[in-house]
């Protein structure tokens, strides 16, 4: 009777080669014209690879999506066999995973494996830049104030502590053009401006910005450009190389289908040097972007991280392309109902340069946080109240691709009958 060894090299090898198959057979036993944005049959196969709750209509997508199964089932496996073999797997196998995971990332991202950090999310890869530029008192960080609360404290904590100065500037809802965006940006710019911190796509109301002509700007004038791509990844089809930004930083569980825990940081190789990494790295480092990894100090939960080939390969089979059509025609299918509603008044637009799957909307006389909070308990269906103090308060409503047509349409009849009721008492 042989002895159970666990999962060896080769039972790895063969399920993780599995898990890239899987998802490129899904779409070729297709027929070329599937996947269309409206092709509901195309889009259940779709739904059928993600383990989500059939009684729960999940429109929050913005804060955190789904994993399809195969790529839970890798984490799976990369666990046991951390668990096997804690020791060895850990401290002597993750130099060669890492490194997988840095080349599959930067060429899904479009740059050079030598300017991805592999992170837990974006506000690690954002507040490694936040902290980590070299900034003097009295030096302006130039942002909105519908940029990210947390990124925005971390701001206003280096200005009471050091000095420096977080200028920011409103724009109103929806946008008039993304024209009038770059303006608004461009117009508050200062001899004292060193950074601009830019939402590639708004957590608010899915507002796209238009970073590259941002960064060309800034880039022109010796402003360093910070772009939080938290919304972006996986939703929308672009490069970072095309962007033209300094640094740019995600998280893969919202719309790319990654584990929870999983991001990256893109810092342009000429920025790595003078950066400083949120976590003490070996000076031996101090041009090298592993330093922004955060594999020293401490330990973490790898098989996570070891997942995201899986992840990559389903993007890829899938296209994001493809996605961000049915993201658009899942956004359009309520907004374009819920627009004659008396009363709902809508904070995107409609603009495929301004918008793409995540939009907002006022529901008319209600109290926003109360509208989402009877949605959910009354009718279990998840959207999120977001919003600026002083400024608005709207319902963001984020779809995802395993979100459904019939979902939407049960969404919309139960806002519309909602909102024409009134809120109650």
């Amino acid at each position: 009777m042989t002895k159970d060894r666990g999962m060896t090299r080769r039972d790895l090898l063969r399920a993780t080669t599995m898990a890239m198959v899987l998802p490129k057979l899904f779409t070729r036993s297709l027929p070329a014209e599937a996947g269309a944005p409206d092709d509901e049959e195309f889009w259940a196969r779709v739904r059928e690879l993600f383990p989500v709750d059939p009684n729960v209509i999940q429109l929050n997508n913005a804060a955190i999506g789904s994993t399809p199964i195969h790529v839970l089932e890798a984490v799976k496996r990369y666990g046991e066999m951390l668990v096997s073999q804690p020791s060895h797997f850990y401290y002597d196998e993750q130099e060669d995973y890492i490194e997988r995971v840095r080349s599959r990332l930067a060429a899904f991202a479009g740059c050079d494996a030598e300017e991805i950090a592999v992170t837990r999310n974006a506000s690690e890869g954002l507040h490694n830049v936040i902290f980590g530029l070299d900034l003097k008192p009295g030096d302006e960080v130039l942002t909105t104030t519908q940029d990210y609360p947390s990124m925005r404290d971390s701001l206003q904590q280096r200005a009471a502590r050091e000095g420096i100065v977080l200028k920011t500037f409103s724009f109103p809802l929806p946008a008039a053009s993304v024209d009038d965006l770059y303006n608004r940006f461009e117009r508050e710019v200062t001899p004292r401006t060193r950074a601009l911190l830019i939402s590639h796509m708004t957590w608010t109301t899915g507002q796209i910005f238009p970073v590259r002509r941002l960064c060309e700007m800034a880039a022109a004038r010796h402003i360093q450009t910070i772009i939080d791509g938290a919304q972006s990844f996986g939703h929308i089809p672009f490069h970072c190389n095309d962007l033209r930004c300094d640094y740019f930083a995600t998280s893969l569980h919202k719309f790319f289908s990654a584990p929870l825990g999983t991001g990256f940081l893109y810092v342009r190789r000429e920025r790595i040097e003078r950066l400083w990494p949120l976590m003490g790295a070996s000076l031996k480092l101090k041009n090298n972007i592993r330093k922004f990894d955060n594999l020293g100090p401490g330990t973490m939960p790898i098989q996570l991280r070891n997942a995201i080939p899986e992840a990559i390969n389903f993007n890829e089979s899938l296209t994001v392309a493809r996605k961000a059509e049915r993201l658009r025609y899942l956004r359009r299918r309520w907004m374009n109902r819920l627009k004659a509603v008396p009363g709902v008044k809508l904070l995107s637009s409609d603009d495929p340069s301004q918008s793409c799957g995540t939009a907002a909307f006022v529901p008319g006389r209600w109290d926003v946080q109360h509208f989402v909070e009877v949605l959910e308990r009354q009718h279990l269906i998840q959207v999120r109240a977001r919003g600026v103090a002083g400024e608005f308060m709207a319902v963001r409503v984020s779809p995802n691709i395993f979100t459904m047509a019939r979902e939407i349409d049960r969404f919309c009849e139960t806002a519309e009958q909602l909102i024409r009721r009134g809120e109650s008492s």
